[in-house]
């Protein structure tokens, strides 16, 4: 009898410990499904032959839109924009959906002060300036004590080779982010005039897609080479937001004149 109790007992055990050893491999792939299904949304977040799948976080004052010169205010201060960034880059970076380049500065906007952390590109560009795309928009982004964000965006159009931008591009790394490259004039990537450009409020123009970010979107593009534009396309050729709609808001328009 005794004999008969103990071999039940290890049966139990046996069948116990199988359950839970199919228990624990269903809960590893539920774990797996779950990181890859995780994944997979992260990655639609970013996909941008499907952008109706991206998470907006709220209201109707999303980035980019159509800068329509004909429909644009006159701005009535001054507002003037100087920029003063540092001549290195803390690091150039293939961050997955843009190459992106750290920087060091400040941004004064219309008396107030912004520290410049970053600008990163797009192809072709965001913006859309009287209805036409130009082959790249660079952004670059500043942010106040507070957090605000103000962001200048510069449209690149073909022409002569931009110094700056070949340096940020033959630091390259496909996935990978260096170290600090000297001798990075990013002012050579602004046009020598920015007292003229189109102000409006606006969203970010990547997830998590947040708004109240301050937009002025120069008029004169900077010139960069056609080798310097295909470069960048084999990195990014559509890494570019569609135009959103303006709803209610105002574009300002801003002149040296």
């Amino acid at each position: 009898m005794r004999n008969k109790i103990i071999a039940i007992l290890l049966c139990v055990s046996a069948i116990t410990l199988s359950a839970c050893g199919a228990a624990e491999q269903s809960k590893g792939k539920e774990k797996e499904t779950t990181v890859q299904q995780d994944s997979k949304k992260d990655d639609a977040h970013w996909d941008y032959e499907n952008q109706e799948a991206w998470n907006v976080e709220s209201g109707k004052m999303q980035s980019p839109i159509n800068l329509d010169s004909k429909s644009a205010e006159k701005m009535h201060d001054a507002g003037k924009v100087k920029l003063n960034y540092k001549t290195e880059a803390a690091y150039v970076e293939d961050n997955g959906h843009s190459i992106q380049a750290g920087g060091e500065g400040t941004a004064e906007i219309n008396g107030r002060t912004f520290d410049f952390k970053q600008v990163h590109f797009h192809a072709e560009s965001e913006h859309m300036l009287d209805g036409k795309h130009l082959p790249i928009e660079a952004h670059f982004v500043n942010a106040s004590k507070s957090g605000r964000l103000a962001v200048v965006g510069v449209f690149f159009k073909e022409g002569k080779e931009n110094e700056a931008f070949g340096k940020i591009l033959s630091n390259v790394k496909k996935g990978e982010k260096s170290e600090a490259v000297q001798n990075v004039e990013f002012s050579s990537m602004i046009p020598k005039d920015t007292t003229d450009y189109y102000h409006y409020l606006g969203s970010l123009t990547t997830p998590p897609l947040s708004e109240n970010v301050e937009w002025y979107v120069l008029k004169e593009p900077v010139e960069v080479s056609a080798d310097q534009i295909e470069k960048f396309k084999s990195f990014y050729s559509n890494n570019n937001r569609k135009v959103q709609e303006l709803n209610d808001r105002t574009i300002l328009e801003q002149s040296g004149e």
